[in-house]
C-alpha cells in the first residue's frame, strides 16, 4: 500500500515520464506506459550509466582546457613539494638529528620550510583556478539547461511538475557545484599523492611498502562496495526531493482553494507522508556515507600500527635506518588522507552524480525541431483551414475527430460546447504546441508544419483563461506582446482592452511594479493586462480562450466594443461559455466529444433547434 501511494504521488508531483499529456494538466496523467519507469524511480533504481555521467561532467570541464591544465599543474607541484618535504626527513633524521649537527639541521629545516611554502602557495593557486573552472562549468550548465527548457515542447511541461523541474535548477545543480568546488580538486590531489607515496615507499623499502600496498586494495574494495550500494538510495533521495518540491509548490499556489474546502488536514497528512518518505531515503543514503569513514579510518589505523611495529623490527633485524622509518610513518598517514577525503566526500559524490544524471535527463529530451522543408515567408495574411484533422494526446485516446473548417482573413470563428469537447485543443494546434496525427492545417494555403515555429507563433497572439504576469512594470508586461512597441502603443492597447482606467489609478500608473504574478491585482485586472498584451502585437491571427471569463458582464461588453475594431483585420478564434460573446461571430462551431456537430451563425443555429438552441435557452434561463 505504501509503495502504491508513493507511486501515485510520484506520478502527480515528480517527473511523470510516460504519462499522457494534457494542456491543462487534468485527468490525463495516468497510463501511457509510464508505470514501470515510475516504480523503478521510486524504488531507487541504480543510475543508468554512472560512467557516462562522469564523462559528460568532464566534457564540461574540458571546455576551459588552459585553466584545467594549469590547475592540475599547480596541484602536481603542490603534491611533489609535499612528498619531497616528507622524504627529506630521512636525511634530516639520519644526518643531522642522529649526529647532533645543529648548524646543518637549522639549514635543512629552513630549506624544508621553503619547500612547504611552495607546497602551500601552489595549492592555493590550484584551488583558485579549479574554483573558477567549477563556477564557469556551472554557469554553462545552467545556461544550457535553461536554453534546453526554452526549446522543449509544451508536452514536456504537461508531464513534469514545475517543482521537479526547479529542483534540477536548484538542488541538483547545487550538488554538482559542491562536487566541482571541493571534491574534484581533492580527488586530483589524492591520485597524485597516492601514486607518489607508493613509488617512494617501494624505493625506500619494498618489503615494508608491501604492508601498505596489501591493505590499500582492501580499503578501495570496501569503499567501492559502499559506493555501489549507496548509489540507489542517493538517487531515490534526489528524486523524492523533487517530488517534495513539486508538492510544496502546488500546495502553496493553491492555498485559497485549500482553505475554501478545508483541506488543510489532508494536505498536512500528504506532505507528512512525502516528507517521511524523503527522510527514510535520506537516512538510508546517509547511512552508507557514514559507514565509509569509520571503515576506512580503522583500516588506515591498522596500516599505521603494522607499519610502525614491523618498521621497528626491521630497524633491529634488517638495519632499516630511523629516517626511513620516520618517512614511512608519515607516508602511512598521508596515504590515509586522500582515501579519507573520498570517503568523507561520498555524500557529495553520490548526490552530485544523481543530480547530474537528472540534469542530463532534461538535456537529452527531444526538442521542438524545425522541419527540413520549411517555406520562407515574409508575412502571414490570416486564412486558416483545417482539413479532416485528428489528434490525441496519446495514441489510444483521440481527442479530435475529422475537424474541418475554414476561417478567412478577418473572420471571427467561435467555438462553444461542453468542457472537454476539444475547443482548447484546436487552438493549441494552431501554433503547433502539438502536431496533429492526421489531416492538415494550413495558413494562407501552406501547411503549418512547413512554417518556421518561431515565425508562426509571432503571428498567432493568444489570451488564455489562465493569466500570467511577469515581475516588472505594467508597461513592461503589456509590451511583452511586442518588444519594439512605444509607450503610446502600450497605452493605446490598454485603452482598447479597457485596462487604462484602472492602471492610471495604480500607485505609479504604468510604472507600477507587478510581483508574484500580479498578487496585488484582481483576477479581472490581470486578465485585462493579458488582453492588452495580445492586442499590442501585430499578429494577424488572434486566439481568445475564455479571455473574458474573469471579468464582469459590463466590463466584458466594454472590452468587446474596443476589440471589434482591432479584430477587423485579424482572423480571430474565440472560445467562450457565455454565448453572448459569440453572437456576432462569422461562424459558430458547436463541439461535442471532439467533433463539430453543428456550425453556422447565431440565428441559423437557433433555427435548427439543436444543441446550440438548447444550450442558448439553458443559459438564458440562468441569467
Amino acid at each position: 500500500m505504501a509503495e502504491d501511494r508513493m507511486s501515485r504521488i510520484a506520478e502527480k508531483y515528480g517527473s511523470r515520464t510516460g504519462a499522457a499529456p494534457s494542456p491543462k494538466k487534468v485527468e490525463l496523467r495516468a497510463g501511457g506506459g509510464g508505470n514501470e519507469a515510475r516504480e523503478k524511480a521510486m524504488s531507487g533504481g541504480k543510475p543508468k550509466n554512472t560512467g557516462k555521467t562522469i564523462k559528460r561532467l568532464f566534457f564540461y570541464l574540458s571546455r576551459e582546457k588552459a585553466r584545467l591544465i594549469a590547475g592540475i599543474g599547480f596541484a602536481l607541484v603542490h603534491e611533489i613539494a609535499m612528498l619531497t618535504g616528507t622524504y627529506s626527513l630521512r636525511r634530516i633524521m639520519n644526518s643531522y638529528v642522529a649526529t647532533g649537527d645543529i648548524a646543518n639541521l637549522a639549514k635543512a629545516l629552513m630549506i624544508l620550510a621553503a619547500v612547504y611554502i611552495i607546497s602551500v602557495s601552489t595549492q592555493i593557486f590550484s584551488q583558485y583556478l579549479m574554483l573558477g573552472l567549477s563556477q564557469s562549468t556551472l554557469k554553462h550548465m545552467r545556461k544550457e539547461l535553461f536554453d534546453k527548457l526554452q526549446s522543449l515542447p509544451i508536452k514536456y511541461y504537461d508531464t513534469h511538475s514545475t517543482g521537479d523541474i526547479m529542483s534540477r535548477f536548484t538542488n541538483d545543480i547545487d550538488t554538482i557545484g559542491d562536487l566541482l568546488n571541493t571534491t574534484l580538486i581533492q580527488t586530483i590531489e589524492g591520485v597524485i599523492t597516492l601514486t607518489g607515496i607508493c613509488v617512494l615507499m617501494v624505493y625506500t623499502d619494498w618489503l615494508l611498502a608491501s604492508i601498505t600496498l596489501v591493505i590499500a586494495p582492501v580499503m578501495i574494495l570496501a569503499t567501492n562496495l559502499l559506493i555501489k550500494y549507496g548509489r540507489a538510495p542517493y538517487r531515490a533521495q534526489q528524486r523524492q526531493l523533487g517530488i517534495l518540491n513539486g508538492y510544496a509548490e502546488e500546495m502553496i499556489n493553491g492555498q485559497r482553494v485549500i482553505k475554501v474546502f478545508n483541506h488543510e488536514d489532508a494536505v498536512l497528512d500528504e506532505f507528512g507522508y512525502i516528507n517521511d518518505s524523503l527522510a527514510a531515503s535520506s537516512i538510508k543514503a546517509q547511512f552508507f556515507s557514514s559507514m565509509m569513514n569509520p571503515v576506512t579510518h580503522n583500516l588506515c589505523n591498522l596500516n599505521y600500527a603494522l607499519t610502525a611495529s614491523l618498521g621497528g623490527i626491521f630497524v633491529i633485524t634488517r638495519g632499516l635506518d630511523i629516517g626511513a622509518l620516520t618517512v614511512f610513518v608519515n607516508y602511512t598517514r598521508q596515504f590515509q588522507r586522500p582515501i579519507n577525503d573520498v570517503t568523507t566526500q561520498s555524500n557529495t559524490i553520490f548526490s552530485a552524480l544523481a543530480g547530474a544524471e537528472r540534469v542530463f535527463e532534461v538535456m537529452d529530451e527531444t526538442e521542438e525541431t524545425e522541419d527540413s522543408d520549411e517555406i520562407s515567408l515574409e508575412k502571414i495574411v490570416g486564412r486558416v483551414e483545417l482539413k479532416n484533422v485528428g489528434f490525441g494526446y496519446t495514441e489510444d485516446s483521440p481527442v479530435l475527430h475529422d475537424i474541418t473548417l475554414t476561417a478567412e482573413k478577418g473572420q471571427k470563428i467561435a467555438f462553444v460546447g461542453s468542457t472537454g469537447a476539444g475547443k482548447t485543443t484546436i487552438t493549441n494546434l494552431l501554433n503547433r504546441f502539438y502536431d496533429i496525427d492526421k489531416g492538415q492545417i494550413t495558413i494562407d494555403g501552406i501547411p503549418i508544419n512547413r512554417i518556421n515555429r518561431r515565425f508562426l507563433r509571432q503571428n498567432v497572439a493568444m489570451v488564455l483563461q489562465d493569466t500570467h504576469l511577469f515581475t516588472g512594470t505594467v508597461m513592461e508586461n503589456i509590451r511583452y506582446g511586442r518588444l519594439d512597441a512605444t509607450d503610446e502603443d502600450v497605452i493605446r492597447a490598454a485603452k482598447a482592452a479597457r485596462a487604462h482606467s484602472f492602471i492610471v489609478n495604480l500607485e505609479n500608473g504604468y510604472d507600477t511594479v507587478i510581483e508574484n504574478d500580479g498578487a496585488g491585482l484582481s483576477q479581472g485586472q490581470r486578465q485585462l493586462i493579458n488582453i492588452a498584451r495580445a492586442l499590442i502585437s501585430e499578429s494577424p491571427i488572434l486566439v481568445l480562450d475564455e479571455a473574458t471569463s474573469s471579468v464582469d458582464t459590463r466590463t466584458e461588453r466594454q472590452i468587446e466594443s474596443g476589440m471589434d475594431e482591432l479584430m477587423k483585420n485579424r482572423t480571430t478564434f474565440v472560445i467562450a461559455h457565455r454565448l453572448s460573446t459569440v453572437r456576432q461571430a462569422d461562424a459558430i462551431m458547436v463541439m461535442e466529444h471532439g467533433s463539430i456537430i453543428e456550425r453556422g451563425i447565431h440565428d441559423e443555429l437557433l433555427e435548427q433547434k439543436g444543441v446550440y438552441y438548447e444550450l442558448y435557452n439553458e443559459l438564458a434561463q440562468l441569467t
